[in-house]
């Protein structure tokens, strides 16, 4: 194989009828989805585009995915844009990549107008399209497993979001993995917790796909009624979910199993931040039979690295391991000098092999700052990509999160980067000096920040126009001056103990 789209091709063959991807208020067979794709795609065609970027500004939805597949059929990759996120972080995503189109819906038309003038699609009038088999079999021939298949933004240091580029071979290698590992088949029912601009959307959609199993997009509102999100749950038949732990917490805090839970649950697999061992208990609890997974890597990895399927019981205050490395990856423990950590000793996480991504979209000083030569290999090309994550290994062997090396965190299942907040809070101009540190504790992320004429209250709603809301701090502190260190720089170590 050298295309994800002959997975959808070939389920599509299996199981025409098969409800491929539903939304709470529409359903795609397979053979929908792969029709409304294939339409798109011709229409895209007449663009004349080769490997670049479109966008898709949809909501998260059923015809989001004939979107991205759409895109992928006229031989080019996808960006999803989140229709919440701040029309600034928005610009700042579509300048960077100068897309040749946006895939859209009447309500978003005008916005996507704002952003990219000229180049809107309606995707209801592209799905009507009549597609042509020779166009696409053309484009298809023409394709190779190194293309990119979509890029998805992270937060960036300078406060720029960089974008992380995923080729075809990346996303084919990793649901090889993926769906034997936990047992993935065509009777799999996911219920999908995770935005499709999240990586973590990535093991879902193309697990799904390959298997020919059905992917049921939760309605975010739900979260916020269990009685209803487990009745939805139920009425679906979902028996895997791949969530971020604030989202199983959400449903430990209530406690809801003692009077209803979900019945047909089989798989339990979480990522993108720490997973609280209570939390997990209450689950383990009530589901002693299922398979629960804590997964964990970047968004450079496809989207995880390492992986450990729980084998025993830990106490409430005992951390998880993050396991062992996927087929077909290598997972190297690196000092600051580029030598192998030694058993139990910290050391930077890299990794090698099909999932790590070829770089950045327009970043090549980036990329090749995090995509560098193995150390350990002099003789030939061999690129590893250095996560920022500090790891050790265990007495038995399993490998342990310890921390972020820089200014990153873990947080509602983002990876945020503290300097893209204090970037923004920064462009505010009555701000004279700020600094965001994480709360570890406290769990919160807080903003130091110096200014005559602003209040806390102010500065919050400057932020929201700034970022997302999963990047707004919970916390302000208005202070005369910030401690600095003998360089000159912040002194952050001083800083927490002024905010503790």
């Amino acid at each position: 194989m050298k295309n994800v789209l002959e997975w959808l091709e070939r389920s599509a063959e299996r199981f025409p009828d098969k409800t491929a991807v539903a939304d709470g208020d529409i359903s795609l067979s397979y053979a929908a989805l792969c029709s409304r794709a294939k339409a798109l795609g011709t229409a895209l065609c007449k663009s004349g585009a080769r490997n670049r970027p479109a966008a898709v500004l949809l909501p998260r939805c059923a015809n989001a995915l004939a979107a991205m597949f759409g895109i992928v059929y006229s031989g080019n990759f996808y960006v999803v844009l989140d229709a919440d996120m701040p029309e600034e972080r928005m610009r700042a995503i579509t300048e960077k990549l100068d897309p040749f189109a946006i895939v859209t819906n009447e309500e978003f038309s005008p916005l996507a107008e704002r952003l990219a003038p000229g180049k809107t699609v309606d995707c209801a009038k592209a799905f009507c399209f009549e597609a042509s088999e020779p166009i696409l079999m053309y484009v298809r021939r023409t394709m190779t497993d190194a293309d990119p298949l979509y890029t998805l933004f992270t937060s960036g240091s300078t406060g720029t979001p960089k974008g992380v580029v995923v080729s075809h071979r990346n996303v084919l290698s990793y649901i090889d993995w993926f769906d034997p590992a936990f047992g993935i088949g065509a009777e799999t029912v996911f219920g999908g917790q995770t935005p499709l601009y999240f990586s973590m959307s990535v093991s879902d959609v193309y697990g799904a796909l390959s298997a020919g199993a059905t992917l049921e997009l939760i309605p975010r509102s739900l979260f916020s009624f269990p009685a209803l999100l487990i009745d939805f749950l139920n009425e679906r038949r979902v028996d895997t979910i791949y969530w971020v732990p604030s989202a199983l917490c959400l449903i430990a805090n209530w406690g809801i199993f003692d009077c209803k839970r979900p019945e047909y649950i089989r798989r339990v697999l979480f990522a993108g931040e720490t997973m609280p061992t209570r939390h997990l208990n209450y689950w383990r609890a009530f589901y002693p039979t299922a398979l629960f997974a804590n997964l964990f890597g970047p968004t450079e990895t496809t989207d995880i690295c390492a992986y450990y399927i729980l084998d025993r019981e830990f106490r409430d205050d005992e951390p998880l391991p993050i396991g062992h490395a996927c087929d077909n990856l290598e997972l190297l423990l690196l000092r600051e000098d580029g030598t192998p950590a030694a058993p139990g000793e910290e050391g930077e996480l890299c990794v090698r092999g099909s999932f790590v991504a070829p770089g950045y979209y327009g970043d090549p000083e980036k990329t090749a700052d995090r995509f560098i030569q193995n150390p350990l290999n002099p003789a030939f090309p061999d690129p590893v990509y250095r996560t920022g994550d500090i790891v050790r290994e265990n007495e038995r062997g399993e490998l342990v999160y310890v921390s972020r090396r820089d200014g990153q965190v873990k947080r509602m299942g983002y990876r945020i980067e503290l300097g893209e907040i204090e970037a923004a809070a920064s462009a505010v101009p009555a701000l004279e000096n700020c600094a965001a540190l994480y709360d570890a504790e406290k769990k919160q992320i807080v903003l130091a920040y110096c200014a005559r004429s602003l209040t806390d209250a102010e500065l919050r709603e400057r932020l929201k126009n700034r970022l997302p809301a999963y990047m707004l701090p919970e916390r302000y502190a208005k202070l005369s001056a910030l401690p600095l260190s003998q360089n000159g720089k912040t002194d952050r170590k001083a800083l927490l103990k002024v905010l503790a």
